[in-house]
């Protein structure tokens, strides 16, 4: 099985917990932005996938593409190389967070647990529509 899906918007990584202590015990909670994000990520993957759901144990292939917006500042030479990858993103979000924000939001969604996750890639570009591209295939 193949599930594939995209998420508009500007590419976001997962933010560091908070902590907080309060009568000794230490507390963590995730950053207010990053709620929301994981949100949009479910709730589009409810929308475009409905209720398809990967069996628990089943090893699983993760692909990310995340295209940033093209700069207004840059010259229309820049802008076009930007639009045919020739100059991709090397700014954050980092690659990792985003990973992670993507494999921890379709937790108990799209598949059991992100353990299953055996194999990944995540790429990023420029483009005029920023969004990612995700999908999540059997091995």
């Amino acid at each position: 099985m193949k599930i594939a899906f995209n998420v508009p918007g500007a590419p976001q990584g997962k933010g560091r917990p908070k902590f907080s202590t309060i009568n000794g015990h230490v507390n963590a909670r995730t950053p207010d932005k990053t709620v929301v994000y994981e949100n949009l990520i479910r709730t589009e993957f409810r929308q475009q996938c409905g209720s398809k759901k990967f069996e628990p144990g089943v090893m699983l292939d993760l692909r990310i593409r995340a295209y940033y917006a093209i700069p207004e500042s840059v010259s229309k030479k820049k802008k076009a190389a930007m639009e045919k990858g020739e100059i991709r993103p090397t700014k954050k979000p980092d690659a990792d967070n985003i990973l992670k924000v993507v494999a921890d939001s379709l937790n108990q969604i799209a598949y059991h647990d992100d353990a299953q996750i055996v194999d990944t890639q995540i790429r990023k570009f420029y483009s005029r529509y920023p969004r990612l591209e995700v999908s999540i295939q059997n091995i």
